[in-house]
């Protein structure tokens, strides 16, 4: 088992997959999303690779095979500078330009990532991607007003109290086999705390806010029916991203685990024809 260490002493299970016959375009990291792991994303790295990308995921701390107390984070940044971490070790390990594949938190942790190079003085833990995928970001979790005043008075006072994430299986994907897999993985976890709660409300809000002055290549793919995700968080950062670097597809009535659903093979082909116009192979 390949595990990286974290600044705070958590290992990170990674999962790395055969390279691609070459030649190769570069390489993709893979972050999943809240509760589930990145063993989920094998098929989506068996297609990459049959279109020339290297791939490697990790499980989040808090998650899957790694450290730390499910669905909880140490400090605001935490999933920031662990990515980070992958980030050196996917620049040193995998070739060409290096591509961030989010999704859902994943899809936000990512995004808040990039985020970070758009300011005067980035944290020690940013470097800089070549390009970003953001699969059905949580750029806006679509909490109301009753889940937000909860979250004020929790996150000061029990930060690191796991409770139930209050999403239900059924709502990943409109596939039943995938949702019986999804519960049958043990693990998989419905954990979550109020400070990574915090995480996900106050950096959706900064990508978001941060949208305008985007300027890294940006494929973003996005469940039309997402209950797990309010889907205007994604329209709303379309909407404001300059054209020039974002590409940008509603799937009208797909569930939150587009890569999942039964319309798999359209979403996955637009996946790696849209790394293609983000990244095209030098003449």
């Amino acid at each position: 088992m390949t595990t990286l260490t974290t600044a705070d002493g958590l290992p990170l299970h990674l999962h790395i997959w055969p390279m691609p016959v070459a030649p190769v375009r570069g390489s993709v990291l893979i972050v999943h999303g809240l509760g589930e792991h990145g063993g989920r994303y094998a098929h989506v790295a068996a297609h990459l690779a049959r279109a020339g990308w290297a791939v490697m995921a990790y499980d989040q701390r808090g998650h899957g095979r790694s450290g730390g107390p499910r669905g909880g984070i140490a400090s605001a940044d935490s999933l920031l500078a662990d990515l980070g971490l992958l980030v050196r070790h996917a620049r040193q390990t995998l070739p060409g330009p290096l591509v961030l594949l989010g999704h859902s938190m994943g899809g936000l942790a990512v995004a808040r990532y990039v985020a970070e190079g758009l300011s005067t003085q980035p944290a020690l833990w940013w470097q800089p991607a070549d390009a970003l995928v953001l699969s059905s970001p949580a750029l806006d979790p679509g909490m109301g007003l009753a889940q937000k005043l909860l979250l004020a008075l929790a996150a000061p006072l029990l930060p690191t109290l796991a409770l139930g994430n209050g999403l239900k299986p059924e709502w990943v994907c409109n596939d039943p086999a995938v949702v019986r897999a999804y519960v049958a993985d043990a693990l998989n976890h419905d954990r979550v705390t109020p400070r990574l709660v915090r995480f996900i409300v106050d950096a959706g809000a900064l990508v978001r806010g941060l949208a305008a002055r985007w300027t890294v290549p940006t494929l973003l793919l996005y469940a039309g029916a997402d209950r797990c995700v309010a889907p205007r968080g994604s329209a709303a950062f379309a909407a404001a991203a300059p054209p020039a670097v974002l590409q940008s597809r509603c799937y009208d009535g797909l569930a939150h685990e587009i890569f999942n659903e039964p319309e798999q093979a359209r979403v996955l082909t637009d996946l790696t024809s849209g790394l293609s116009t983000l990244l095209p192979t030098p003449a």
